[in-house]
């Protein structure tokens, strides 16, 4: 019995030895000399401090330690300002990618990265990249939103190429991060390491890429002692100027105006943007809308770009709302037109509000506040001019309350709030969130229920929406399933995005994938998906998709993919009708559509991205065939200088669609669309803090109807006797639509933080009834109109409140 007890005793011991041994750890120590940013590990403080070493493969195979010609050491220290670290990466010169971009953009470099975790959860990483050309990059990251490079912090680095690799230094303030005000601390640490050349992943810890978040195998940084958070007070003045010309009219505008970041705790930051300018946010891709749901565009607004992983939480927050088009409409009285209608609102100021407690708890507060914004409207017949209100002056607000635990699940509360002054409709949407996972990070269930109240005028509306699913999370074999709905009232577009409401969903997937590379492939990975769909009122079939796609890449680092899509039988579109008040649909039968793609080796210094499909439809009556090609070539021409080339063509013929409706039917058409994008992106970079970088993009379409068009009938199928043509609806349905964009940016970093840019930007744009022009006639019709040109120059200093204070003692540090 004494024997089993010590036996007993000695697995237990064992397996706490091994467990222990899942997550390395790194001791630090403290200098009072810090080292010199300058490439070179000449410095005391690199003498005394411990090694990180042994870093292994995790992508494409895992468990591959690296060469003793291509080793890794990195060592780290700290100070009462900032953690400190240095690096040496043994490599031949020779393989060593070196493209020189701007920040946050990989590129073809090389890259070492330390992701820091303070709280030492596993779901709340801060990340900090240095490139082999010396560019910088950073993010937030946590398992909820991914990898968020919007944020940027201020920190400093230097890299220098030797004989046998290349060495970097790093700083970085405590500003730039976020920790608990203890006597002792350990945080969690990554150590990141690829090689362009090979696309070969390194990790100082382990990673089991089979199950469970990157987090959670971070390895432990020990010893930190007696430092305190500083005070994180960092101001953003800017002055900007805006030179506007268009069609002989002139513009003149210039802003003065100040950006903050405070650290309210140790933990919780307010970002506040009093006097906004967005005059260089990059332009939109605009394409033409013919279907029943609003174009939206992704976000191009720094302010609402940084820092937002909080907000994304429910998909409740959709940011273009904040300065969108304005929400009213005007009365026309008689002999009324409209003379300027707004396409945008102005912003007045906006702030946010965010953070996590050592305990996992997150708070976020997001604020914004616009102006109210006017028509102008022109009494045709007398030539009085007036105005009526648009938009009022409006309130954003969301709050969110999250509470992570066990390291990889959340529990969230989201509340969304929109108030408008006078007689306009304001929100309210409230989510309740949850995102499980076992300890074992095997399996996985995830929930929200939400609601929204619509306060209007004379009455209130009120919706709900809710979705679950429970998933299979680990290994090659992997699988989900769930069911979402939303009733006839649930809208949360005022802050949100919703595309639609009134369904009743039932959805799945199933995935393989392979996580050791194999004799011809290096990845490569099999995903079917299916859905089965009602409305929620009433309970009606209205259709289902089937999917399945294949992705890869071989052991010559070349991608290649495919998918194909099918909705079996009719299906009921209740939208394209655009009349839901009497679930009014449209049906169609048997679509079927396939995609392939193909990418070459990036790393190489020319490379070539392609994709081609089709779409068809099995239905009687209908001739109905789309296809479409995409072409792109890139050419690195040196390190520093790069151009890149996008051409796409789409061609549908036979499609049929709404046009147009009356007080008795609802029209629809047979159409034949052709579209075509040219776009050309180059940048040089004359080093890693000046950049010359052009964004050009050429959208053209033509929309040709036949001659006869279509009633919709109550049965969902169409009446081709039904006796509307293209000439007695009241309008001609065809459409030549086409658009100019030109952005040619230069920006300088003069200074840590800071910036100057120059922006030159022109714009055509023109839409008529040619649907018979060709290309080269529509350019020569859009060149006829004239050019919106706008030129704009902005200067941004970073005043960090700490070097303030430095340089009236006569000390300044980053």
């Amino acid at each position: 019995m004494n024997r089993l007890h010590c036996l007993v005793l000695f697995c237990l011991f064992f397996s706490f030895l091994l467990n222990a041994q899942d997550r390395k750890s790194l001791n630090i120590i403290k200098t009072d000399n810090a080292p010199k940013i300058d490439g070179n590990l000449d410095d005391d403080a690199w003498q005394l401090a411990d090694s990180a070493t042994d870093f292994v493969q995790f992508r494409p195979e895992m468990g591959v330690t690296l060469d003793e010609d291509k080793k890794t050491t990195v060592k780290m220290t700290y100070d009462d300002n900032a953690i400190y670290v240095g690096a040496y990466f043994k490599d031949k010169p020779d393989d060593i990618q070196r493209q020189f971009t701007s920040r946050d953009n990989f590129g073809n470099s090389d890259v070492f990265g330390i992701i820091l975790n303070p709280n030492n959860d596993a779901q709340n990483d801060i990340m900090f990249f240095v490139f082999s050309s010396g560019t910088q990059a950073d993010a937030v990251s946590s398992p909820d939103n991914g990898e968020d490079f919007g944020w940027n912090a201020v920190w400093d680095s230097q890299v220098s190429i030797v004989s046998d690799g290349w060495i970097i230094e790093m700083k970085i303030p405590y500003a730039a991060l976020r920790f608990a005000n203890e006597e002792v601390q350990t945080w969690g640490i990554q150590f990141y390491r690829k090689f362009m050349l090979t696309n070969n992943e390194y990790s100082w810890n382990p990673i089991d890429r089979t199950k469970g978040n990157i987090g959670l195998y971070h390895g432990e940084l020990r010893g930190i002692k007696n430092i305190e958070p500083p005070t994180r007070l960092i101001f953003y003045p800017f002055v900007s100027s805006l030179q506007k010309s268009y069609d002989g009219d002139a513009e003149s505008e210039y802003r003065v105006g100040l950006d903050v970041k405070y650290g309210i705790t140790e933990n919780f930051t307010l970002d506040a943007t009093l006097i906004p300018d967005f005059s260089q946010a990059a332009f939109d891709n605009v394409r033409l809308n013919l279907g029943p749901f609003e174009q939206t565009f992704s976000e191009q607004r720094q302010f609402f770009k940084e820092g937002v992983d909080l907000f994304n939480k429910g998909n409740l927050f959709f940011s273009r709302r904040v300065g969108n088009a304005p929400t009213g409409s005007v009365d026309l009285g008689d002999s009324e037109e409209i003379k300027d209608y707004p396409d945008e609102v102005k912003v007045i100021n906006a702030l946010k509000v965010s953070g996590r407690t050592k305990k996992g708890l997150g708070v976020g507060f997001f604020n914004a506040i616009t102006e109210k914004t006017d028509a102008v409207i022109e009494n045709m017949a007398t030539g009085e001019i007036r105005k009526e209100v648009v938009e009022p002056l409006a309130n954003y607000n969301i709050l969110v309350i999250d509470q992570q635990f066990n390291r990889n699940s959340s529990v969230s509360l989201v509340n969304t709030n929109v108030m408008r002054s006078g007689d306009f409709r304001d929100s309210n949407v409230t989510g309740l969130l949850f995102d499980i996972s076992n300890k074992a990070n095997k399996y996985n269930a995830s929930g929200e229920v939400k609601m929204s109240r619509l306060n209007l005028i004379g009455d209130d509306q009120v919706g709900y929406s809710a979705r679950f699913t429970a998933a299979k999370i680990y290994g090659k074999y992997r699988a989900r399933a769930g069911y979402s709905m939303a009733d006839t009232s649930y809208d949360i577009n005022d802050l949100g995005l919703q595309f639609r409401n009134n369904y009743s969903n039932f959805f799945w997937n199933a995935s393989y994938r392979i996580f050791e590379p194999t004799k011809r492939f290096n990845n490569f990975s099999i995903f079917h998906w299916g859905n089965l769909n009602y409305l929620f009122d009433p309970n009606e079939y209205t259709g289902n998709s089937l999917g399945l796609s294949v992705n890869g890449q071989t052991k010559s680092l070349h991608w290649f993919g495919g998918n194909i899509n099918t909705q079996l039988g009719k299906q009921y579109d209740y939208f394209e009708p655009r009349d839901t008040a009497n679930n009014r649909f449209f049906i169609y039968e048997n679509w079927l559509n396939a995609n392939a793609w193909m990418e070459t080796n990036s790393a190489k210094r020319f490379s070539v991205e392609g994709n081609a499909g089709f779409g068809t439809m099995f239905e009687d009556g209908r001739d109905l065939f789309n296809y479409w090609l995409g072409f792109e070539p890139t050419m690195r021409f040196t390190d520093k200088f790069r151009m890149n080339y996008d051409l796409y063509y789409q061609n549908n013929k036979g499609n049929r669609g709404f046009v147009t409706n009356n007080e008795v039917d609802i029209i629809f058409g047979q159409r034949d669309q052709i579209s075509m994008t040219n776009s050309i992106s180059g940048s040089y970079n004359f080093n890693p803090l000046h950049a010359l970088t052009l964004t050009f993009r050429n959208y053209w379409t033509t929309v040709d109807y036949d001659y006869d068009l279509y009633s919709l009938m109550e049965n969902g199928r169409l009446d081709v006797d039904s006796g509307y043509n293209k000439e007695n609806i009241g309008f001609d349905p065809d459409i030549n639509f086409m658009t100019w964009n030109l952005d040619l940016r230069y920006a300088w970093q003069f200074a840590p933080g800071s910036q100057l840019i120059a922006l030159y930007r022109n714009q055509l744009f023109n839409q008529n009834n040619a649907s018979d022009d060709n290309y080269s006639d529509s350019l020569n019709t859009l060149f006829e109109q004239p050019f919106e040109h706008t030129f704009s120059l902005r200067l941004v200093y970073f005043l960090d409140y700490n070097n303030l204070k430095g340089v009236f003692k006569g000390k300044r540090s980053i």
